[in-house]
């Protein structure tokens, strides 16, 4: 079996090999375009189609080669240019607009000018360019799962294949699968979806199972709001996704497998679909994988994107044709679960650290991040932030670095507030916990939770209130109406938030939201009940005098909650006759004054905003504040003045 085995894959690493060689060898620039959704919704395909139309008209010869995200999404669309004639090493050009891309095609591809205003950094070291190795976005972060991410088309098996791809598969069929398992169990990798249950234990149980038909699924189903983690993996490099499966059935004696995908992620759809069949064009899945006697065919299922599906119980009734809803545990799925057959359920980041384990034994996995929390986290990281996108760092690195160093702090100079952790289900934590390191326990310790890779960040202009009004809602809707707790106490607590923000609160209205909250975590079924008030308790206990300020002075020190605000113009700062204020306001809320200033008639004004954004800042004269009772009341003359031009 071994031999047949090498044999096998070596002929398929020989033919990716010659494949890579024929393209590194290639005469002419090598343009690598990052075509993920991020790069897709920033323009990628206008920049490429921009790159295509260029090279045509100028006659020049050079490669395109599409790649996932790099989980730089701030800088999308992101394009790297070897220029092998030009002297300098691969550069890294952010924010590549059509133009751009025409421009760079003349004057670099052509001329031999890289235009260094342009430039982000250079990929490898060069006296010029500053290597983006330098960044703290690159040096402090530690790749396992994303590694390949942004390197390799992810429409073309044999450029993950070339990079090493599945030769830990290789390495996991020359071994038992009790020795797979002990591999895994050993490195301490907990799984990624949240819970943090350690994958080796999962495995285990589900191998010691009665029977021979089991099923591993790989579950994509990622609701978070802010978060597109597992929607980039399988975007950017979906083998080593499937190549995790693999092991994960070998290791179980499973011969199905299952990836469970929302339906809104149609590019991650299309090409999870398309890497399952080129894996088994080239013997990697299906009968006789590498020539063995080991069977293994995944499908695709597309969920209706039920955020209650990410729940594992309820993600089997999804598959199984019914509403989705969890069920009680015991049994656990690696008992019962896909129709009533013992069943392993792995979150997509989980799954893409099973290849690197293996690959590198679980030694060297423990010895990234911490004690209990080994390995690396892949966080979205969204909201008050200035280089938002998708972060990989190991176990153990502070919020504050995270935030601060390697995602660029908050923009504007604003003092940083809150950060949301964990998604809906997540808690809300003040500066104060800045300092707290990103593990398993830790998170959890401070009352919030690591959750599936979510992270919302927000300024001081944010309203904490409403975050747990709008986290409330989000989980309130996606309540599966099973259990009592959750289903009307969720509503109950959304019912009182709605009210703080609106003014209308009372003083016992928070002690309302303590108990009802403690008595919804307690009662409710699943994970998502259980932790939906969670955002309620931690802004609770830590923005305590933001829900004061709401319910004793009716007002919203962030300025958000709309029915808390005002707006009205200095008039000492107003200058006379300037209409770009009125002419923006969508119902004529504002008005000339007998001294041909502006004012607002605050029962027409409907808060959106526009005259303040509109206010040249020269003059800066409209004002927002809190409460709105605070608005001076300026009369509207029955004769308005006429305006200058």
């Amino acid at each position: 079996m071994t031999e047949t085995l090498h044999q096998v894959y070596d002929a398929i690493r020989e033919k990716a090999e010659q494949r890579r060689k024929v393209f590194r060898e290639t005469p002419g620039p090598k343009i690598h375009i990052g075509m993920a959704t991020c790069g897709i919704a920033s323009g990628a395909v206008e920049t490429k189609k921009a790159f295509e139309e260029s090279l045509a008209e100028l006659g020049l010869a050079a490669q395109i080669h599409t790649v996932g995200c790099i989980g730089h999404c701030y800088a999308e669309p992101v394009v790297i240019i070897e220029h092998p004639d030009s002297g300098f090493p691969p550069i890294f050009y952010h924010q590549v607009t059509p133009g751009k891309a025409r421009m760079l095609t003349k004057l670099f591809l052509e001329e031999g000018d890289p235009r260094f205003e342009h430039v982000y950094g250079a990929v490898e070291l060069n006296e010029m360019i500053p290597s983006v190795m330098e960044f703290p976005r690159f040096n402090q972060e530690k790749r396992i799962i994303m590694q390949k991410c942004g390197r390799i088309d992810p429409e073309d098996i044999y450029d993950y294949i070339a990079e090493g791809g599945y030769s830990a598969l290789v390495r996991a069929f020359q071994r038992s699968p009790e020795e797979v398992i002990a591999e895994i169990r050993d490195s301490g990798l907990r799984g990624r979806g949240g819970a943090g249950f350690p994958t080796g234990r999962k495995w285990e149980m589900a191998r010691q199972s009665a029977g021979s038909d089991k099923t591993v699924v790989c579950n994509a189903d990622e609701g978070d709001p802010g978060a597109y983690m597992d929607r980039t993996l399988l975007e950017s490099n979906p083998h080593q996704v499937l190549e995790g499966m693999i092991i994960c059935a070998y290791a179980v004696g499973a011969k199905k497998g299952m990836v469970y995908v929302r339906a809104e992620y149609p590019l991650a759809v299309k090409l999870v679909t398309q890497a399952i069949r080129q894996a088994k064009e080239v013997k990697l899945l299906g009968k006789g994988i590498l020539g063995t006697d080991i069977d293994l065919e995944i499908e695709v299922f597309q969920g209706s994107g039920a955020f209650v599906c990410g729940e594992e119980t309820a993600l089997i009734q999804s598959i199984e044709g019914k509403r989705g809803m969890p069920k009680h545990r015991p049994p656990y799925p690696v008992e019962s679960g896909l129709r009533g057959l013992p069943t392993v359920i792995n979150n997509v980041k989980t799954l893409a650290t099973i290849p690197p384990i293996l690959e590198q034994g679980a030694e060297w996995f423990r010895s990234i991040g911490t004690e209990k929390s080994p390995g690396t986290a892949v966080f979205s990281v969204v909201g008050s932030v200035l280089n938002p996108g998708l972060v990989e760092i190991p176990m153990g690195v502070t919020l504050r670095t995270l935030i601060f160093e390697i995602c660029g702090g908050i923009p504007n100079k604003k003092k940083f507030k809150a950060v949301q952790i964990g998604g809906p289900s997540g808690g809300c934590l003040p500066e104060e916990f800045l300092d707290t390191p990103i593990d398993f326990d830790s998170l959890t310790q401070a009352g919030a939770m690591m959750g599936s890779g979510g992270m919302v960040v927000m300024d001081a202009d944010t309203c904490v209130v409403d975050v747990s009004r709008y986290f409330l809602d989000f989980t309130q809707k996606e309540s599966c109406g099973k259990c009592t707790f959750c289903r009307i106490g969720t509503w109950h607590l959304l019912d009182i938030l709605k009210r703080i923000t609106k003014g209308e609160g009372v003083e016992d209205d928070l002690l309302q939201l303590e108990r009802l909250s403690e008595d919804i975590k307690n009662g409710s079924l699943c994970g998502l009940g259980k932790t939906a008030p969670n955002p309620v308790l931690t802004s609770l206990r830590y923005f305590r005098e933001e829900y004061d300020a709401h319910v004793k002075e009716k007002r919203c020190p962030g300025m958000t909650c709309r029915t808390l605000t005002a707006y009205y113009i200095d008039l000492d700062r107003c200058a006379r006759g300037c209409d770009i204020c009125g002419g923006c306001c969508p119902v004529t809320a504002v008005f000339s004054t007998k001294n041909r200033k502006k004012a607002i008639d605050q029962s027409l004004c409907v808060k959106c905003g526009e005259c303040l954004v509109a206010c040249p800042p020269d003059y800066k004269a409209v004002v927002k504040i809190s409460p709105p009772g605070l608005a001076p009341v300026i009369e509207r003359p029955e004769n308005p003045p006429e305006s200058h031009e």
